[in-house]
């Protein structure tokens, strides 16, 4: 009797030590649902998705997490978009130092950016 109460011990605990849920590699939070609102075509306010971005970046910084790789590029560009230059160029490069993976996209939005700039 005392092993099967032992057994069922151990199962109940391994059963809800799997519904605690894997901790993720990166802090998205808001990121998400901050790109699939810039590309609906609500009208939603660039401001506000800055914002819900940077706070996301603030919240990862707390809680010492890194932001989900494209982060950062995504609030590169809404800053470009909303004529905020030096702070995109800031983001893509910050991403590229995050991710390697993303320097030749990056590199591109950089020279895009710098092409734009000249003109």
């Amino acid at each position: 009797m005392k092993t099967i109460h032992s057994l069922s011990l151990m199962v109940v605990t391994a059963l809800l030590a799997g519904c605690a849920g894997p901790k993720t590699l990166y802090h998205w939070d808001g990121y998400q649902s901050s790109v699939y609102q810039h590309y609906q075509e609500d009208g939603s306010d660039m401001d506000e998705q800055v914002a819900v971005l940077e706070e996301s970046i603030e919240e990862a910084k707390a809680k010492d997490r890194i932001v989900a790789p494209g982060l950062h590029a995504h609030l590169g560009l809404l800053y470009a978009n909303s004529g905020r230059g030096q702070q995109a160029m800031e983001q893509f490069e910050l991403e590229k130092q995050l991710f390697p993976e993303s320097a030749d996209f990056m590199n591109f939005l950089l020279k895009q950016k710098n092409r734009d700039e000249v003109k």
